[in-house]
């Protein structure tokens, strides 16, 4: 399998994730530019399971986050083939809404994690896998490790 495969969506995304191994771990998130901070984040979301789902905001639904009119700065294609390519993700699906709701619905994942800058406990995404058995927990951040401080730096420097 190359990490090109490893993209998914639809019904090749629902057989993917009704063969791998349980438990399956869901995460979700922009990963504009990919940083250490996200790569240790995601490499501590798959030890917590046998399998870990990237749900990555597609580019109309990181615009609906209000990170700026020029964010994402890299396309949805190119960040979903960075994610692809590590070892810890299994899969990467894009999603347009808001919240990754209707694609936790469809994988309906074990284990629900975000970054300890999430109170997890107040998501509904949280509820939601909690209403079948599953669990929310929060991975803490790398300290100095973000991708809008990364940013502010890179704009700093004279074009």
């Amino acid at each position: 399998m190359t990490f090109g495969d490893k993209i998914l969506a639809g019904d090749t995304l629902t057989r993917a994730v009704r063969d791998i191994g349980r438990p399956l771990v869901f995460t979700n998130g922009v990963f504009d530019l990919l940083h250490r901070g996200h790569v240790e984040y995601l490499a501590d979301a798959r030890a917590l399971g046998a399998a870990l789902l990237v749900g990555l905001n597609s580019d109309l639904s990181a615009r609906l986050l209000g990170k700026g009119s020029d964010r994402p700065i890299n396309g949805e294609r190119d960040r979903a083939i960075m994610l692809a390519a590590l070892e810890a993700v299994s899969f990467v699906c894009l999603f347009d809404d808001r919240t990754p709701l209707a694609l936790i619905e469809q994988v309906r994942p074990d284990i629900y994690v975000k970054g300890g800058d999430y109170d997890v406990a107040a998501l509904p995404e949280t509820a939601l896998v909690q209403s079948w058995g599953g669990r929310a927990q929060a991975i803490a951040l790398r300290p100095g490790y973000s991708t809008t401080k990364l940013v502010e730096r890179i704009r700093k420097f004279p074009a």
